[in-house]
Formats: C-alpha cells, sequence, structure tokens
C-alpha cells in the first residue's frame, strides 16, 4: 500500500511489533515500535530520549538476539515518532525497487 506519496510501498503494521535501536559503536540502545516499514525505510516510535538519535546513524535490531537487522540513516523525528531510511551496505541510501536480505525480513504474526 502507498501512502503519503512516497516512491516505496509501506505495510503498516497491525499490532506493537517491538524492535530496538542502537548506536552503530553499540553505547547505547532504545526500545521502539514499529509503526510501518517499506524496502526503503521505517516509520517507529521510541521509548524514552531521543537524544541519542542525533548520531545520525545506528542500526535497527529486528531480532531478540540481534541476528536480524538494518542500518539505518535518521531523516525526521516528530515527537516520539521518527523516519529512518535503511543504508547499504556501500553506505548509499537502499533504492526502492531493491529486494531486502533475506536475513533481515520482518514478518507479521
Amino acid at each position: 500500500m502507498k501512502f503519503d506519496g512516497r516512491k516505496a510501498s509501506r505495510v503498516k503494521m497491525d499490532h506493537r511489533q517491538p524492535v530496538n535501536l542502537m548506536g552503530s559503536d553499540g553505547t547505547w540502545r532504545r526500545r521502539c515500535v514499529l509503526l510501518d516499514v517499506s524496502q526503503s525505510g521505517a516509520k517507529i516510535e521510541v521509548e524514552g530520549t531521543l537524544d541519542v538519535l542525533q548520531a545520525k546513524e545506528f542500526f535497527m535490531l529486528l531480532s531478540s538476539t540481534g541476528l536480524a537487522y538494518r542500518r539505518c540513516e535518521l531523516v525526521w523525528i516528530d515527537g516520539t515518532t521518527a523516519g529512518v531510511h535503511f543504508v547499504t551496505a556501500d553506505g548509499k541510501k537502499k533504492p526502492a525497487g531493491a529486494p531486502a536480505p533475506a536475513q533481515t525480513a520482518v514478518q507479521s504474526k
């Protein structure tokens, strides 16, 4: 489903999908809820302070063990809600039509 004039189709979560954000150096971690997701980015609701997101780049841990994750770049913040772009291994933003790696797929139950 496309909304907000975005290029990539977004999947809106029907239930609260808990994920964690972690600094790229591993020095901080924040709980958050995945609100919607696409091939190129996601909208999240962060618990606690957002000051750590000023780092601009961090990891979104999609599993409790941290084995499924996405490298992210902060795009916007509005209150406790934030938008992120997924970054590829070569440091570029992930194009909207590019397939997601299998280990990072988010599944709704």
